[in-house]
């Protein structure tokens, strides 16, 4: 499967300018790709004023991303906000090039900022199916937590969008590494670029880590769109080789 990993830069609580500037690095992915993804919240950056940004699922920010998906034939993911029955959701979607939306909640809502005041969490962990490959995406915060990440589905890739600041980028690094070797899967990280209007830097770090946690596509700083290719039989030779999986323990979530 070949994923192009976008990091960019985020205009302040402007889903117009962000759908403009991510809609036009889509559009000029030259290669074919089977994957596009994006940073958590690419519409606005990590704002806790939802009522500025806030979409629904039949706004103008989805439609954008289906037409997208269709025109390049390749699935499209990221996080923006999304308003339902009264509630604020920091949402993931996953778009098919079919027009089909798989959406995850993030679920580890960040408590420092105040996220889980004024956002709604999720509880339901999301397995996508597509090409032949099993993906478990998730949003930044939810990167500390490994019990909900446990790899009790045989997923293939574990899979975050961040906004994800520079300040603590080494437990990014490190945990993107745990995460891969532990769930013996590969481990996508998109993070987002330079400075939000709360003076949070962001240095990016977007990076790809193999099942035993080495770099396909070492920490990157600069914006930029960064392609790999995933070989899944590689990650099954190596799950039949040494077997861990087999070896977790069991547990209940609750």
């Amino acid at each position: 499967m070949k994923i192009a990993l976008i990091q960019s830069s985020l205009a302040w609580e402007s889903p117009e300018k962000n759908r403009k500037k991510l809609g036009e690095k889509i559009n000029a992915i030259s290669e074919s790709v089977d994957l596009i993804v994006l940073p958590e919240m690419f519409t606005s950056g990590f704002t806790m004023e939802p009522n500025t940004v806030a979409e629904t699922m039949q706004g103008e920010t989805i439609t954008l991303l289906k037409q997208l998906s269709e025109d390049k034939n390749a699935a499209i993911v990221g996080s923006l906000v999304i308003t339902e029955e009264g509630n604020f959701y920091n949402r993931l979607v996953f778009v098919f090039p079919s027009g089909e939306i798989q959406f995850y909640d993030k679920k580890h809502l960040f408590t420092l900022a105040g996220e889980d005041e004024i956002y709604t969490a999720g509880n339901q962990k999301l397995i996508v199916e597509y090409k032949g490959w099993k993906i478990c995406p998730l949003i930044c915060y939810d990167l500390r937590f490994p019990v909900f990440a446990r790899n009790v589905e045989e997923y293939d890739v574990l899979l975050y969008v961040a906004n994800w600041p520079k300040i603590r980028i080494n437990a990014w690094d490190a945990l993107l590494k745990a995460r891969a070797i532990e769930n013996m899967s590969y481990a996508i990280g998109v993070n987002r670029i330079g400075e939000d209007n709360n003076g949070h830097q962001y240095d990016g770090h977007t990076q790809v880590v193999n099942f035993l946690g080495e770099y396909i596509l070492e920490p990157i700083e600069n914006k930029g769109v960064f392609i790999v290719e995933l070989n899944k039989a590689e990650l099954l030779l190596a799950r039949k080789k040494f077997n861990f999986l087999n070896d977790q323990d069991a547990f209940i979530l609750k």
